[in-house]
């Protein structure tokens, strides 16, 4: 199959970050040149995904653990990186335990919050971001890393080799599924990641590196950078995001290229209509371009859009779809 796309997806086919004209693209063409050309043009910005000298053996160090009645919450630190470590919570569903059955991990990742990941354990006072909780008790096993730079999570990034706190979050990502697959209980090599408004692009920038997530949820999680705040893209660029960003007039890369780069995998959008940080509008616009490689690979349900008639909120008529598309999305993908 060859579909059309607008986008720009090449330095040779078209300036970075500018519109040309429609480019027909074949699966073996979009996966051996043109996905890859996008990994590139992220880390333009964001700095270089990490490489094995990295991924050192993760030394887990359970500080405390807590009986929540269907599930345990433990509260643990890993070494995601030679001279880093990462304190993070475990949800994990009892009958897993009792029963020695496997389940299904999820990467919950947290919003801008001053209590960070604890948000998404319950331990936040915030129901709308408990979706850790409402997830281990569906039976998925959850785990919660700290977004850098916030809550009391402050690795050294400079020291550490990074140029953006965005690039650390999905490397600390990436080792939190290493993580998960280390415990007997859970499924290997097949994972959801899940998160609203920073926890949304998170996810998504994490699933681009990541092939082990074959289902994202990202609630109020982004707009096209040209939409963004009417073009100020400032709130983008602080260290703890993509400082790199105001280097370039043309950007590298846009959220059409990003949710391009994860299909044919499962993307479930909840951009709100009355979202003040993100515009559904733009959003539309996104998804609309990035449907044309789903579509490639007759996969155009794979990525759902819904707009409930909320503010900059996750609530639970969307939290409740979302976990109904996971379940269905893993089980799918067995």
């Amino acid at each position: 199959m060859l579909v059309s796309i607008a986008f720009p997806l090449c330095a040779h086919e078209a300036g970075l970050g500018q519109s040309g004209a429609d480019k027909i693209v074949s699966v073996q063409k979009w996966e051996e040149e043109l996905r890859p050309d996008i990994r590139v043009r992220m880390q333009k910005v964001m700095g270089p995904l990490p490489g094995p000298d990295k991924r050192c053996p993760l030394e887990v160090r359970i500080e405390n653990e807590t009986d929540c009645g269907e599930y345990v919450r433990r509260f643990l630190t890993y070494q995601s990186e030679p001279g880093s470590r990462v304190p993070a919570y475990l949800l994990i569903p009892k009958r897993l335990l009792q029963a020695g059955e496997k389940g299904i991990g999820v990467l919950c990742l947290h919003q801008t919050h001053p209590k960070g990941q604890k948000v998404v354990v319950g331990l936040g006072e915030s129901p709308d971001d408990e979706y850790g909780v409402e997830l281990a008790k569906r039976g998925f096993i959850c785990v919660a890393p700290p977004y850098p730079l916030l809550a009391d999570y402050n690795p050294e990034l400079r020291k550490l080799g990074y140029v953006s706190g965005t690039m650390k979050a999905i490397w600390d990502n990436i080792r939190a599924l290493d993580l998960l697959e280390s415990f007997p209980f859970v499924e290997k090599g097949r994972f959801a990641a899940i998160g609203h408004s920073l926890g949304g692009h998170n996810a998504l920038f994490t699933a681009v590196f990541e092939p082990r997530i074959k289902v994202v949820v990202t609630s109020c999680g982004f707009d096209s950078f040209r939409d963004y705040m009417d073009g100020n893209i400032r709130g983008w660029t602080s260290d703890r995001y993509m400082p790199r960003l105001l280097d370039y007039q043309d950007l590298p890369f846009d959220f059409d290229q990003v949710l391009s780069a994860i299909a044919p995998r499962r993307i479930f959008v909840s951009a709100p209509l009355g979202d003040t940080n993100f515009k559904w509008k733009s959003v539309d616009r996104v998804c609309h371009s990035a449907r044309a490689i789903f579509e490639l690979y007759h996969a155009r349900d794979r990525l759902r859009v819904e707009h409930p008639n909320i503010g900059h909120r996750f609530p639970p008529s969307m939290r409740n779809e979302a976990y109904d598309f996971i379940s269905e999305g893993v089980k799918l993908d067995q």
